[in-house]
């Protein structure tokens, strides 16, 4: 029941969204019709083919148009590529959404580490370098640290691709280790400064004490005891930022040249193509709404206490 209930207060979110994406992309400047045919389109031409589009109907039609459609969970077709927008999000959700999972793997493989030595090395040189060092990344934009990490690996010392997504697996895992690392290097301070305080209350407990007399080793303490106790809030956290790396994809796609759901947003934007847009605007706010769910109960799961209510 907490599931359907979840859900069931998402689709107003989702609907609000994709509604002011609807209302929002009619204000941008130019027309799809004379972005297609260019200057040498003559008026005649331009005008059939948005009466083609539907688009020289009142805005109040066409939105009624929309709804109707998306009420049969369809987008509509692109005006550029002809194809269903479902067809065209389908064969570039995989990229995205592969992106988004490096991502999330970087940063738990670099945060939970860091977090860790800072915690049990409170106030020595080495929690402030860790506390310290991982700001500098917080204000780079994912675009500048993506440049730097392919100049770095990709074109002085040659270990990883420029860009591009490859066609076999293995390559395509190749080509996903620095995008994902330019993503997760976004959120690691945040997620480190975190669990770092989570871990420093965990292990002034009681019952911290009472694990360590009966003979644990420490290790032990901190991956069951310490670790399971203090991730929740940033469990929480990094579910609002898995939200954030779904929106940073479309600049990270971008600078690697990955075929994502990024860059065709972009492009559709640029040719406006209306329909993209909102198809892939709403497929990325019901992403954002499923990884908020799925996060809840994953906390529910670890913490007995909490009480999906």
């Amino acid at each position: 029941m907490y599931i359907v209930r979840r859900l069931a207060q998402a689709i107003p979110v989702v609907l609000g969204i994709t509604i002011v994406t609807f209302f929002l992309l009619r204000l941008i400047p130019g027309d799809p019709a004379m972005t297609l045919l260019g200057n040498r389109g003559t008026p005649e031409q331009i005008a059939a083919l948005r009466a083609r589009w539907g688009l020289d109907e009142p805005i109040w039609v066409q939105f009624w148009l929309f709804l109707k459609q998306l009420a049969h969970g369809d987008t509509g077709a692109s005006l550029f590529y002809e194809v269903p927008t479902r067809t065209l999000i389908a064969s570039r959700i995989g990229v995205t959404m592969s992106l988004v999972a490096f991502a999330t793997i970087f940063s738990v493989l670099i945060s939970v580490p860091l977090a860790t030595i800072a915690a049990i090395r409170k106030d020595r040189p080495a929690d402030h370098v860790i506390r310290a060092v991982p700001l500098v990344g917080l204000g780079m934009p994912s675009f500048w640290v993506g440049l730097v990490l392919i100049l770095i690996f990709a074109v002085n010392l040659g270990w990883f691709p420029v860009g591009g997504w490859g066609d076999t697996i293995p390559e395509h895992i190749y080509a996903l280790i620095l995008p994902g690392l330019t993503s997760a290097l976004a959120i690691v301070p945040l997620l480190v400064r975190s669990l770092r305080v989570g871990m420093l209350e965990v292990l002034q407990a009681d019952y911290i004490a009472t694990v360590r007399a009966k003979g644990l080793r420490e290790p032990r303490v901190l991956l069951v005891h310490v670790a399971r106790n203090a991730i929740i809030p940033t469990l929480t956290l990094l579910g609002i930022n898995i939200a954030f790396l779904i929106g940073a994809t479309v600049v990270v796609e971008r600078v690697f040249q990955l075929n994502g759901l990024g860059t065709l947003m972009l492009t559709s934007i640029s040719n406006r193509d209306f329909p993209v847009v909102q198809g892939v605007t709403f497929v990325l706010a019901l992403s954002v709404v499923v990884i908020n769910l799925a996060t809840d109960l994953t906390a529910a799961r670890l913490d007995p206490r909490i009480r999906l209510s």
